[in-house]
């Protein structure tokens, strides 16, 4: 069997689909997975293990057997905590056979083989009855299907499948209710994630604003949730705007329906102001009484002495269609409508109640102006930073002359329109999709250039000289930023397509950005090292086998790869001062041969190494540089801030991955980085000293 895996070429800028052994796919799966983050999940498993004491309890008083079924199983973990607590017999249902396989050897290993039935299948094909995968319906209901957004997992239909085929009428369920929470907020950093702002341009002939196109300002976004890591955001950068309130809740123990429903509440507006923003998060019940409850809460609405950091479940962002003006104190309305897998919101102010109900929105938002298919958020948020846009600006002031001809090679960028608007004669943008094409297209008329800016849709291997009107390019510009960029020295691909287009430039061409280089800085995370570090036990089970899965999986390629988080997220110290460890420079060709360096860092704070992060700068004109990864170092302890627009990427060291206690704290880091310019890619190894 080989299975097609798609990847991302830095050297063709184009996805690539390549065959690879059959395990290859699984083993991506399993070392990219949130199981570890799951095990070391304290709260969460402590109060699942409270529930399923308490469930199996209620049970046993009745004088009745405890029949658990667990969907969704995972390592096991649940089952058996079942039937350590005294359940009769549990069925535990996963879907993905390789977790199916562990699930069965770690039931084994923890001695609950008679009492726990592992059955690999969807749980919408279980079968019940004397020849069945149950012999009986069960009487206690166990999963944890959930996700960021809730029923993002499909937890509804499934939920509603195993009340009518599989549980009995009545039935204890752990988790017993799901209750999402909503609070109106004003954001103009979270709203630039899902609409381009006004951008200022001073040129010589007075300021220029560029405009988006009215199509893209009412356009609804794409319904794809937003979920992020809300603690990390700081209270300065949005404003609340009325109570928390609770939006909707299901109960789990009683038939659940998936089919597309909404719901509404009414606020009071605490503070005037621009409704921008619906937060949501979750919190569960294990019990009825609801005194085992697990919350998703963010900072600012729970103590943090109950604080567990988790990355398997966060917070939710949703962009309102449209800002809304609210008075404090003036009610309006929030709908919530969902379908079985996503959740969507729209506001209305007060009117009479069945005006309201007749345009209740039912299908999911769709975007029309394609600007939000080209976009992701992170990028509505770099096109929008005004300090980023004037780092261009300052050089392309430094670069362009009047008899300028400029090819802009970067996907759906503005450089186009502000290398026209401070002066170049000529204007050329290489885009690669019939998206992006699209999107620049309705971008130039809104502003009036679509005369002034010529899109050329092709590769650049491709672009010929009745592209460029016969004309020779004098300066080339890029951000450079890709969409199809996995890693941060992806975008390298702007030095490939710099050399494929080699012969429509001038001799004395001018390259913007003339250089990039990579950066490395070793770092102590403060929680993200949990997602790749070993449990051995959880709860008192012993899950190893899973460890030993994941760091399998991990080393499957033989050497371990660095893997992209958004670190703004990911509060992390340095332990050394950050190194530039390779130079690219634009102004040349890519080489035949590939670039490699070997080195040392040295550890200047006490910590844990928990890895190397690495990003790219991007050196424009002479001492002007962007970069995407660190800002900087914000105090003594080494605390850092990160480019919140870039993920930036992170190589875990084995001894995160083996848990080894080191018994020295290692004075120095060694590092061996190799570009292999036939691929595009980057192989590096550390060695702690």
């Amino acid at each position: 069997m080989k299975t097609f895996c798609g990847r991302a070429n830095p050297t063709t800028g184009a996805m690539e689909w390549s065959e690879e052994d059959e395990n290859y796919d699984y083993h991506q799966e399993i070392a990219r997975s949130r199981y570890a983050d799951m095990l070391h999940d304290k709260d969460r498993n402590t109060k699942y293990y409270q529930g399923i004491r308490a469930a199996v309890n209620r049970v046993k008083e009745r004088g009745e057997k405890a029949i658990v079924l667990d969907i969704g199983t995972g390592t096991g973990l649940l089952s058996m905590m079942a039937a350590s607590a005294g359940a009769d017999f549990c069925y535990a249902v996963e879907v993905f056979k390789p977790m199916a396989n562990a699930a069965v050897k770690i039931v084994e290993k923890n001695g609950f083989r008679d009492k726990i039935k592992v059955i690999n299948k969807h749980s919408t094909e279980v079968t019940v009855g004397p020849d069945g995968d149950m012999q009986c319906r069960a009487n206690i209901l166990v999963t944890e299907l959930f996700d960021t957004e809730l029923i993002g997992e499909g937890a509804l239909p499934t939920y509603e499948h195993a009340h009518k085929y599989l549980v009995q009428e009545g039935c204890e369920a752990v988790p017993h209710r799901a209750t999402v929470y909503v609070q109106l907020v004003e954001s103009k950093r979270m709203w630039s994630w899902n609409k381009l702002l006004p951008v200022h341009v001073e040129a010589e002939d007075g300021e220029k604003i560029i405009v988006s196109p009215s199509e893209m300002e009412n356009c609804p976004g794409v319904p794809s949730v937003c979920d992020i890591q809300l603690n990390q955001m700081p209270s300065n950068d949005f404003t609340i705007l009325s109570d928390v309130v609770t939006m909707f809740s299901v109960d789990f123990s009683k038939p659940v329906r998936s089919a597309s429903t909404y719901y509404r509440v009414q606020l009071e507006p605490v503070k005037s102001g621009k409704a921008q923003i619906v937060l949501s998060w979750w919190d569960i019940d294990m019990d009825p009484s609801g005194k085992i409850n697990c919350t998703m809460a963010p900072y600012w609405v729970k103590s943090t002495s109950a604080f567990q950091w988790r990355d398997h479940w966060m917070q939710c962002v949703y962009f309102l269609p449209n800002e809304e003006p609210v008075l404090q104190g003036e009610t309006v309305y929030l709908t919530a409508c969902r379908d079985e897998y996503s959740v969507w919101y729209k506001l209305q102010k007060a009117r009479g109640a069945e005006e309201n109900k007749a345009d209740v929105c039912v299908e999911s938002p769709v975007c029309r102006c394609q600007a939000h298919l080209l976009w992701n958020r992170p990028r509505f948020g770099a096109l929008n930073d005004q300090n980023r846009t004037s780092q261009y600006i300052k050089s392309l002031m430094k670069v362009l002359k009047t008899d300028s001809v400029c090819l802009c090679i970067s996907d759906g960028s503005l450089l186009p329109v502000l290398a026209h608007y401070l002066g170049a004669k000529q204007v050329f943008t290489l885009e690669n999709s019939a998206v992006a094409c699209s999107v620049m297209e309705k971008f130039f008329k809104a502003n009036h250039l679509h005369d002034k800016i010529k899109i050329i849709e092709a590769r650049p291997e491709l672009l010929t000289t009745s592209h460029l009107e016969d004309k020779k390019i004098s300066v080339l510009v890029g951000e450079p930023f890709f969409t199809t960029s996995l890693l941060p020295w992806h975008n390298l691909y702007f030095w490939y397509a710099r050399t494929a287009v080699t012969s429509h430039l001038t001799n004395n061409v001018t390259v913007l950005p003339q250089s990039a280089s990579l950066h490395m800085m070793i770092v102590e995370f403060q929680d993200l090292w949990r997602i790749r570090s070993p449990c051995g036990t959880c709860e008192g089970f012993d899950v190893q086998t899973m460890d030993d899965m994941i760091k399998n999986s991990l080393n499957f390629r033989e050497s371990r790869e660095a893997e992209p988080h958004p670190l703004w997220e990911y509060p992390c110290k340095s332990l050394s001062d950050p190194q530039e460890v390779l130079t690219f420079d634009f102004r040349k060709t890519v080489p035949q041969h590939g670039l490699g360096t070997e080195g040392s860092v040295n550890l200047l704070r006490k910590g844990k190494s928990h890895g190397a992060v690495l990003w790219m700068e991007y050196h424009l004109a002479a001492d002007i540089s962007v970069s995407t990864g660190l800002m900087q170092i914000s105090n003594e302890k080494g605390n850092c801030e990160w480019n919140p627009h870039c993920k930036q990427a992170v190589y875990f060291f084995s001894s995160v991955i083996e848990s080894e206690i080191l018994s020295d704290l290692p004075s120095a880091v060694s590092y061996a980085i190799n570009f292999d310019t036939k691929t595009g890619e980057i192989a590096m190894d550390f060695k702690l000293l």
